[in-house]
């Protein structure tokens, strides 16, 4: 019934010119970035996209160039260490909008090679735990290579694809990349907590991967009702889930349901995900609009930061001009939160590097990519406290953040900090 071929074999359709997109996440299709890369010396001007990826991205190597040029939506570590060189290049874009380049021709995609599941007795495959802007490369992709993978969790949502639409099918059998809970340290215990003191019974959460995110969850398991509504989720919910905290009961969008648009973490997760009904991936333009998002009661949007200024400026793509990460989804739930009732769209940010250095700046680093504005910025946590900026003018606000920067730098963030922006009366 299903016509299998080698990876080399499959991705002999990609020709010369084409914009070939690779799905990203835990669903990375490995198996077809090393038989694609196996081609350069006979592919020219291939074009390169994704979200973030797993494992190698071997095409971004400065020997294939002429062969690949890489756009990303998302800088992975993968990425990094060639991003802004000539063919390694990042485009700044909200995630809600990334499905919207694809739907509306802005970017043609020629090849779309994923990941998916074995066909069910309907001939239905399943994206997995990368729905975000993958079901829309897949929809408008003039070719779609596909890595049938029975170990890819078969997820509920909008992932479904029949195989008839595979141009290629490679069968793999293999796990895919799992990542484990971070060991959390103290300082991040701290942000969790003074984070959880904050989330109401009965919120929407907005949670993504790391240690942050899971310290906030660990001192959530007093709470009541609460729902998910991410991008992203972990490991982090499951005990929530398991211990009914959990229950997605008052969400105004998808009921009963945990919502997300892709997932990263142990096969403990996966299995969790895999033909569950209360599980719900979905579409990156649905999950991160933020006018479906403010439906929802309580949002609370928990996102991070590389460095945020005195006046509230948030940078979290980059180090000076440095692209380190992108802008993601940030923006799509800082705002969606700040419109939902009762909402609270949070910046959480460790005081200071692993070199001590203040992550609470006077002015930003020159360069520096400002991904959540002043004017949309409420709460801010550090170990320190949270700072509540929402409403406060400029000077109310540096009085505010200097309170929750490191006490090593406080007398130097007072004497910048008032000398540029004035006392609070």
């Amino acid at each position: 019934m299903f016509a299998f071929k080698t990876a080399v074999e499959a991705v002999s359709i990609i020709k010369s010119g084409d914009r070939v997109f690779i799905q990203g996440g835990a669903a990375t299709p490995t198996p077809l970035i090393e038989a694609m890369v196996l081609r350069h010396k006979e592919l020219k001007d291939i074009e390169v996209c994704h979200m973030h990826t797993e494992g190698p991205a071997p095409y971004i190597s400065p020997e294939y160039i002429g062969s690949f040029n890489t756009n990303a939506f998302f800088v992975g570590s993968n990425v990094r260490p060639y991003i802004n060189h000539d063919h390694v290049q990042y485009i700044p874009i909200f995630l809600s909008e990334v499905p919207l380049l694809f739907r509306r021709g802005v970017m043609p995609i020629d090849v779309a090679m994923v990941q998916v599941s074995p066909p069910d007795v309907h001939g239905f495959c399943s994206l997995g735990v990368s729905i975000d802007v993958t079901k829309a490369a897949t929809d408008v992709a003039k070719k779609i290579i596909a890595v049938v993978n029975p170990n890819m969790p078969r997820s509920h949502g909008d992932g479904s694809i029949h195989y008839s639409k595979f141009d290629s099918m490679v069968y793999f059998e293999g796990p895919i990349f799992q990542s484990e809970p971070p060991i959390m340290e103290e300082y991040e215990l701290a942000i969790g907590k003074h984070i959880a003191e904050i989330v109401e019974d009965r919120a929407t959460l907005q949670l993504g991967i790391g240690a942050i995110p899971n310290a906030v969850a660990q001192f959530l398991i007093n709470h009541k009702d609460l729902g998910i509504h991410t991008e992203m989720f972990s490991d982090g919910i499951l005990p929530l889930i398991e211990k009914g905290v959990i229950t997605n009961k008052y969400k105004i969008k998808y009921p009963g349901k945990t919502v997300g648009s892709f997932a990263i973490g142990t096969k403990k997760l996966y299995d969790f995900i895999h033909d569950n009904p209360a599980v719900a991936m979905l579409d990156a333009e649905y999950v991160n609009d933020s006018t479906i998002i403010r439906r929802n009661p309580k949002v609370t949007a928990i996102n991070s930061a590389i460095e945020i200024d005195l006046t509230g400026q948030v940078c979290a793509d980059s180090i000076g001009t440095h692209i380190y990460g992108g802008v993601g989804g940030q923006m799509d739930f800082i705002r969606g939160a700040s419109l939902s009732e009762g909402g609270k769209p949070i910046i959480a940010i460790g005081s200071v590097t692993s070199k001590g250095i203040s992550k609470i700046v006077p002015i930003l680093k020159p360069g520096a990519g400002v991904v959540t504005s002043r004017a949309h910025v409420h709460y801010v946590v550090t170990e320190y406290g949270v700072a509540d900026l929402y409403g406060k003018n400029i000077a109310q606000r540096v009085k505010e953040l200097i309170k929750i920067s490191h006490p090593d730098h406080r007398e130097q963030l007072e004497k910048e900090g008032y000398s540029l922006y004035g006392r609070s009366w």
